[in-house]
């Protein structure tokens, strides 16, 4: 299978699927989508942005024991980022690492077990996770799709993540009375208000020097309508980004509204869940076996800053991880993926599901 997955990697890696051209979404789920003839396919469709599910018999399972999940979508790149290539025993090229190596390896594992393994194994097909998965995974759960666990093929360097921060984007709209700038007393200027809330803000959420697994707040853009030097402004912005950890869910906004002053408020724009799922899970424990098992060694179990589609799953009580081969360079012009830990990956998940009962 190790030459099958390579060369389906690159046939992925090809096609320029960002979410600026639409055509090459549907393009690259019908290419990840022809080793699946046998299977049946459930497609989804959402403001144009094209998905699948893919399982065995006819009738899609209530609650599929497991689900793989592959996005199939890439940041834009430059044009030669599309020509996959091998080199020092790396595949480079744009999605080589996020994440359609894993991608190619989950479809062709699907294909060799889901018709032998004595459970339901569903396999998860998505065009829209580097921009949130609302249209893909969201949606695909919106219309009743669950699983008792999912593994997501994102980039972990073979460790386990089991943890991901949730996102709040949120901006806090300072009100004021405008006056002439020399007649400051006349008024009430908008942006001391803002002063006064970054003030409370740098106490509670100081700036991290170094990396730390801890709930974040970056202060992205601070504003006002106001043009002019010769005016007290009436009105100031603040746009936050806040990352939060799972233990801080409960908290978060109210220790936001905790730090208002009088004249401000908070207006959440976007609330997305963090991603959890307890280390002691019995799908974590056998998949950890089964790399113990092909590495030789106990992989780590891991949390990650950014966001992935299980934090979907997780919002309606289905557990997963994300776990995928080793590489680096995701977003970067220097993007690859180990092919050894392609073929390490593959090993590791036909171990895993064949353990499962």
């Amino acid at each position: 299978m190790s030459t099958d997955v390579l060369s389906f990697s690159k046939s992925l890696i090809a096609i320029e699927s960002v979410k600026e051209k639409p055509a090459m979404l549907k393009r690259v789920l019908e290419e990840a989508l022809k080793p699946l003839s046998g299977f049946t396919i459930e497609r989804f469709e959402k403001n144009g942005v094209p998905s699948a599910l893919v399982y065995t018999g006819a009738i899609r399972p209530k609650r599929f024991k497991i689900l793989l999940n592959a996005h199939l979508d890439v940041v834009p790149a430059k044009s030669e980022q599309f020509k996959p290539f091998e080199k020092g025993g790396k595949l480079w090229g744009r999605g080589t690492n996020d994440m359609k190596a894993a991608a190619a390896a989950e479809i062709l594992v699907f294909k060799e077990l889901a018709k032998s393994l004595p459970y339901s194994l569903g396999l998860q097909l998505v065009t829209d996770e580097e921009i949130g998965g609302h249209n893909g995974a969201k949606y695909q759960i919106e219309k009743g799709v669950r699983a008792d666990f999912a593994i997501a093929g994102e980039p972990t360097d073979m460790d386990i993540n089991n943890q991901s921060k949730g996102v709040i984007w949120a901006k806090i709209n300072c009100s004021g009375t405008s006056a002439h700038g020399a007649y400051p007393w006349n008024g009430t200027n908008a942006l001391w208000k803002a002063h006064r809330f970054l003030s409370a803000l740098r106490l509670v959420y100081p700036v991290p020097t170094k990396e730390v697994w801890k709930t974040t707040v970056n202060v992205a853009r601070i504003e006002t309508s106001n043009g002019t030097f010769n005016k007290v402004p009436d009105n100031a912005s603040i746009w936050l980004d806040i990352r939060y950890i799972p233990k801080d869910t409960d908290t978060v906004i109210d220790r936001l509204d905790a730090m208002l002053p009088e004249g401000t408020e908070l207006d959440i724009i976007v609330q997305e869940p963090c991603q959890f799922t307890r280390k002691n899970n019995e799908y974590i424990a056998l998949l950890s076996g089964a790399l113990q098992n092909v590495l030789k060694k106990k992989p780590q179990i891991i949390v990650k800053h950014g966001a992935a589609d299980i934090r979907h799953f997780n919002a309606v009580d289905c557990d997963g991880v994300t776990w995928g081969p080793v590489g680096t360079g995701l977003h970067t012009d220097n993007e690859w993926v180990s092919i050894k830990s392609m073929i390490e990956y593959v090993q590791t998940l036909q171990i895993f599901l064949k353990t499962i009962s």
